[in-house]
């Protein structure tokens, strides 16, 4: 994966980026017909990519086939890592099928023995939808096809290192760290091999010692615990990083971790003991001209915006985001939430009691935790966006996929976002409640049709939790706002679709919100506008939502303003 560092010294990587051949398969009959022998009559694209921001593609659903050659100098075995493919995949290479993976926004990983010479990967993209795919047709974004992220490939030697997590709990007193390392390795060798492995932290060194395994074999290693005392944190204001190293005789993997400590207590809050009110937007990580191939100098543009409004959060909606950009937030110490696609009304009852739709959701998980661990930034692990938690096969996959990420996700925050406040029992699950509602912009039965019709929900809410005893949980308000069209003012109030009153519904919820004691954080819907799927009817002019406060080539609407306002007041009362 691309990343702000090197993540080796020692391993040799060699991008796969650039020219592709490309071939669609609208009939899906490239299997058939063996296309992994060779594309004939293909055409040149350049990856990483999505093929709807063709102007004879933008609405191509389905299968498009792509395919490369690369040279091996040598005979070994080769790491291939593929950072994001829209949204099955299957992978041939020198005409072999070699694996398949599912879900667009996680990675996936194999290894394979290559002799001398040229070599040929193929990659059959597969961006439909059908009744147990991740998101459902029917979402508030657009599915873009293609081989979105980056492709490389890793010549392995000896014992290399396929993952290292920094696992640490902080002292009482925040000054020292107790740690150890979890990391896998896997044996490249024709032969039993043997290396002296060692893992640093900054200038501590955690693990020294010797390591044997036969070859082709993987195995879970867990060094001892030591403590390491005096110890910077990292926090919004000064977010430090630690380099960490794993390194064998023939291999490394590089990373950078951060200790903070991120918790909930008497309704608040907490990063490293002090209570925090999180300022944010949701985000999603999509841009017209280059959908979910969004480049780098474009992710830095996103942040500088953000900081500018005074934004101490961002919610990455509702996908994992690319991890040159999480490193970025790293860097800057801006907090993040990270989700899986599992979005809204499009997942129904039958969908969520499918074996394969839940397990999909759980490898999901699983490998956001796998990729994501080290990010300090990441504070937030969300289950899922917008599904009726009313239903028990809700509450099930609540209580399954937060066992997951409590086990296993480090010191982080786990909860859903939530549209059915009054009625939902995943709520049980939560560090953190979490609401999404557009009064004042949406209609809702039972409430009046204002902005002002928050106020009503507020104290329902308040007399939900406390009957359910979960009062003593903090509340975000992760999804409100209204849309605007960049460019339409009115002298009147309540014109919607104006500028100005995106920006009034704004100032009168952020301000409600902030001086609510029970409301600990705002993430606004949303940083900019998105391309939404032609399914949606929801006042969804020019097949966008419009709901940014920049619009979708990151211009500000009035909104923008305001909010920077506000959330300059906010971050001031709270210093």
């Amino acid at each position: 994966m691309k990343r702000l560092f090197d993540q080796h010294k020692v391993r040799k990587t060699v991008d796969l980026n650039g020219a592709w051949k490309f071939k669609l398969d609208p009939d899906n009959v490239g299997e058939k017909e063996c296309w992994w022998t060779g594309l004939n009559e293909s055409e040149t694209v350049i990856v990483p990519s999505c093929w709807n921001n063709e102007l004879r593609l933008l609405n191509y659903e389905g299968n498009a086939w792509y395919q490369k050659e690369f040279e091996i100098a040598e005979a070994q075995d080769v790491l291939f890592e593929f950072a994001s493919v829209m949204t099955k995949a299957d992978v041939w290479v020198d005409g072999k099928w070699v694996c398949e993976h599912y879900g667009a926004f996680t990675a996936f990983r194999f290894i394979c023995f290559l002799e001398p010479g040229m070599h040929t990967v193929t990659v059959r993209a597969d961006s439909s939808f059908d009744a147990q795919s991740f998101p459902q047709r029917y979402t508030d974004w657009f599915n873009y096809g293609g081989i979105a992220r980056e492709v490389s490939f890793s010549p392995l030697k000896g014992i290399s290192i396929l993952k290292n997590h920094v696992v640490y709990t902080l002292s009482d007193d925040l000054k020292s760290v107790k740690i150890h390392a979890e990391l896998e390795l896997y044996n490249a060798s024709s032969t039993e091999c043997s290396s002296n492995l060692t893992v640093t932290i900054g200038d501590a060194e955690i693990y020294s010692g010797e390591v044997s395994l036969n070859s082709g074999k993987t195995t879970a290693l867990s060094t001892p615990e030591v403590v390491i005392d005096n110890i910077e944190l990292w926090d919004v204001s000064s977010p430090k990083l630690y380099t960490v190293v794993a390194k064998t005789e023939t291999d490394d993997l590089i990373d950078k971790v951060g200790f903070r400590k991120i918790e909930v207590k008497d309704n608040n809050i907490l990063l490293n003991g002090k209570s925090i009110e999180l300022l944010g937007v949701n985000r999603h990580e999509e841009h017209p001209d280059w959908g979910f191939a969004f480049p780098a100098k474009l992710m830095k543009k996103d942040i500088d915006l953000i900081l500018d409004m005074n934004c101490n959060t961002i919610r990455g909606s509702h996908y994992p985001n690319s991890k040159i950009f999480l490193d970025m937030l790293d860097e800057k110490g801006i907090l993040f939430w990270s989700e899986i696609p599992m979005w809204g009304c499009g997942f129904g009852e039958k969908a969520l009691q499918d074996p394969v739709v839940v397990n999909r959701g759980l490898e999901m998980h699983k490998e956001m935790v796998r990729d994501y661990y080290n990010h300090p930034s990441i504070i937030i692990w969300g289950m899922h966006n917008e599904i009726w938690t009313s239903w028990e096969c809700t509450y099930d996959i609540s209580k399954k996929y937060s066992e997951v990420l409590r086990n296993g996700g480090g010191n982080r925050l786990i909860t859903h976002a939530c549209h059915n406040p009054l009625g939902d029992t995943s709520m049980e699950f939560d560090d953190i409640v979490c609401i999404n509602l557009y009064h004042g912009w949406y209609d809702y039965n039972g409430y009046p049709k204002t902005m002002k019709a928050w106020e009503i929900l507020i104290e329902q809410l308040r007399e939900r939790l406390a009957s359910q005893g979960w009062s003593d949980k903090p509340v975000i308000i992760s999804e409100f706002g209204a849309a605007a069209l960049a460019g339409f003012h009115s002298h009147f109030d309540q014109v919607r679709w104006s500028e100005e009153y995106q920006r009034d519904l704004l100032d009168y919820t952020l301000n409600l919100f902030h001086n609510t004691d029970y409301i600990r954080g705002t993430y606004i819907w949303q940083f900019c506008n998105i391309r939404t799927s032609p399914e949606m009817n929801m006042n969804r002019v020019r097949y966008f939502n419009n709901k940014g406060i920049v619009d979708e080539y990151r211009n500000p609407k009035a909104a923008y303003f305001k909010v920077k306002e506000l959330y300059g007041r906010f971050k001031d009362e709270n210093a």
